[in-house]
């Protein structure tokens, strides 16, 4: 039996011995690429964090004690460990393992998270109710280098010293955000700040001092200015020591022994702190340690070589990448904003040939969308190109900074509809936020032309535009004819007499299978592109649903998106009925995108099932 298969809880670990550790870190490394290459998943973040995973589950006890993953797409070895080694072959499948924490699949995962900048607050939070309930347990909060320049996590670190004096802050850094400050000196410094004997002796000296009589106070605030003086030249942790948090290191995130005793000494510190390990992404593994952007969350692939295995055609991403390129070779004052996701958003070739015209803010939603709407009211054309769960987080600053005040920002919202990365990244409910907001047009483009199309159409606007479209294909249906695009009008791309079904973006695809498959019941079906959902075309609706049935579909809540659209203009109208097509007012779980879909009655069929049980009864 292999070691990792004796391992069903965390207690198992620590009957292993530490210099049995490596070679368990190897098969777990050896485990996360086989199943993300069959499902895909989150692999140069996880097999970066094999060695710290292990360290702290073996030093703290879990579930006494908490460990938060901060975005935790990086918590596949924490799942191993925690009883779920075998669970985790159904990785990002229907009914299978999330590939992000969650309350509901194990104890072990003490916070769920989706999003980066949250495990620094949630742990304060628990932090402060622990101390309020008299408890011993430690809480541990992993962040990212990257997700440190997240607003939520810089206002974490500025109350942490106010709120706790117990609290470990492990600062994974894998060299793609804070500066390299690893010299021979740093490393020297760090090799005595963490031992036990410096920090006992800086505390009896420091209490020592005191009890001098008048000038203790003033020699402690002078050595106290001297070792800040000798930190802020040498130490790269000067900003958290400023915050009142310790700091502890840099230390290698790949020496299992070496972070085992540190975080057994931390143990004893009286007051919060951080600890800085550098970790490599994609350790282990050759073609994610060359290429971590491209394994940051790919789909399957061949682990031999690392090349996919579904070889893709053209995608919305990349569509996009080429559209803003065209633009802004026509206008000079387009310029590109990505928080973070340069790649994932298809502004790599952009970035490449107007680097002087991109900007990467980081993770910074907020920042980027208000930095968007400062160029646009100097005269630049931004254009936010930014996935639609993380958009969410900014909606504040679209209103506030973009529509409140009608500067033309472009925001490209890519990752719209369903994703098979769960609850958290499901873009299905921004539109429901951002249709209520002043000056906002929305856009569906169906495929690249469209895409291209709109994005022009939208530049030559003088107001705010969103552009929303999925991940994935642009659908190539032999079936569908583009057709030229009218500023806020929707377009018929299908004659039919007994229905009117209205779609939005690649739903027009669904709409028209329904449609093949509704005429095998007699039933002629029209199906219309909305195009816009803001402007809506409200004339052309009312006209239609005065002698047909109006079927909306959509990749979003019904709530608040097109079926709350179509209600509104029609409570007042004589209409026959109407039927709604999307998702739920509800928490739509993890899986495939087909099954998904599945479950949730969402496919041309079974759509068709419902339309022909309402439409037949009320035309005999």
């Amino acid at each position: 039996m292999s070691i990792l298969d004796n391992i069903k809880a965390p207690a198992d670990l620590k009957e292993i011995e530490i210099s049995e550790l490596d070679t368990l870190a190897k098969k777990i490394r050896k485990r996360i690429v086989s199943v993300t290459a069959k499902n895909g998943g989150h692999i140069a973040s996880n097999l970066g964090v094999v060695e710290l995973t292990l360290a702290l589950h073996y030093v703290f006890d879990m579930p006494r004690d908490k460990i938060l993953w901060d975005v935790s797409h990086q918590s596949y070895t924490h799942k191993i460990l925690t009883g779920r080694n075998d669970f985790i072959s159904s990785l990002r499948q229907d009914d299978g393992c999330l590939g992000f924490t969650s309350q509901q699949e194990s104890e072990y995962d003490v916070f769920g998270a989706g999003h980066a900048g949250t495990a620094i607050s949630a742990a304060l939070g628990m932090a402060a109710a622990r101390d309020r309930q008299n408890g011993k347990e430690k809480i541990v909060a992993v962040v990212g280098d990257g997700s440190l320049s997240c607003g939520i996590s810089l206002e974490g670190l500025n109350s942490v010293a106010e709120v706790t004096k117990d609290l470990v802050i492990v600062l994974n850094d894998n060299k793609m955000s804070i500066s390299k400050n690893v010299g021979g000196i740093t490393s020297s410094l760090n090799n005595i700040i963490p031992r036990r004997g410096y920090n006992r002796f800086r505390n009896k000296l420091r209490n020592l001092i005191l009890k001098i009589p008048r000038f203790g106070g003033k020699i402690r605030k002078t050595i106290g200015k001297i070792e800040t003086a000798t930190k802020s030249i040498l130490v790269p942790g000067i900003l958290f020591e400023e915050l009142g948090i310790r700091y502890i290191g840099p230390i290698n995130g790949h020496n299992i022994q070496n972070m085992i005793n540190t975080f057994n000494l931390i143990k004893e510190f009286d007051t919060p702190v951080v600890v800085h390990v550098i970790t490599e992404k994609g350790k282990g593994y050759g073609p994610a340690k060359r290429n971590p952007e491209k394994f940051h969350g790919i789909d399957s692939f061949d682990p031999i070589t690392g090349n996919s295995i579904n070889k893709k055609g053209e995608t919305f991403s990349s569509a996009f990448g080429k559209s803003i390129v065209n633009l802004a070779g026509k206008h000079e004052n387009v310029v590109a904003i990505t928080a973070a996701m340069c790649a994932g958003t298809g502004l790599s070739d952009f970035a490449e040939k107007y680097p002087d015209r991109f900007y990467d803010v980081g993770i910074a939603e907020e920042h980027a969308t208000v930095f968007a709407a400062g160029m646009a009211s100097h005269g630049l054309r931004p254009v936010l190109a930014i996935y639609a769960t993380f958009l969410q987080r900014a909606l504040g600053c679209v209103f506030h900074d973009i529509c409140l005040q009608n500067l033309p920002v472009i925001i490209c919202a890519d990752r719209s509809g369903i994703v098979n990365d769960g609850p958290t990244h499901h873009g299905i409910r921004d539109v429901s936020y951002l249709r209520t907001l002043p000056n906002l047009s929305i856009l569906y483009p169906v495929n690249s032309i469209e895409l291209d199309t709109m994005l022009n159409m939208a530049y030559k606007q003088n107001s705010p535009v969103i552009i929303r479209y999925p991940r994935g294909k642009v659908p190539s249906d032999k079936n569908y004819k583009t057709s030229s695009i009218e500023w806020g009008k929707s377009v018929t791309i299908r004659e039919g007499e007994s229905i009117s079904i209205w779609a939005t973006g690649v739903e027009c695809i669904t709409a028209l299978k329904i449609a093949e498959i509704l005429k095998q019941s007699k039933i002629e079906a029209e199906v219309i592109n909305t195009c816009f959902l803001l402007p809506f075309d409200k004339q052309k609706l009312l006209s239609t649903a005065k002698d047909k049935h109006i079927v909306t579909i959509e990749d979003n809540v019904i709530c608040g998106g097109l079926g709350s659209t179509v209600d509104e203009i029609l409570i007042n109208s004589e209409h026959k009925e109407v039927l709604h097509f999307g998702w739920k007012d509800e928490i739509v779980p993890h899986g495939t995108a087909r099954g998904i879909r599945e479950r949730a009655g969402f496919t041309p069929e079974k759509i068709a099932d419902q339309i022909i049980n309402v439409v037949i009864p009320k035309t005999k």
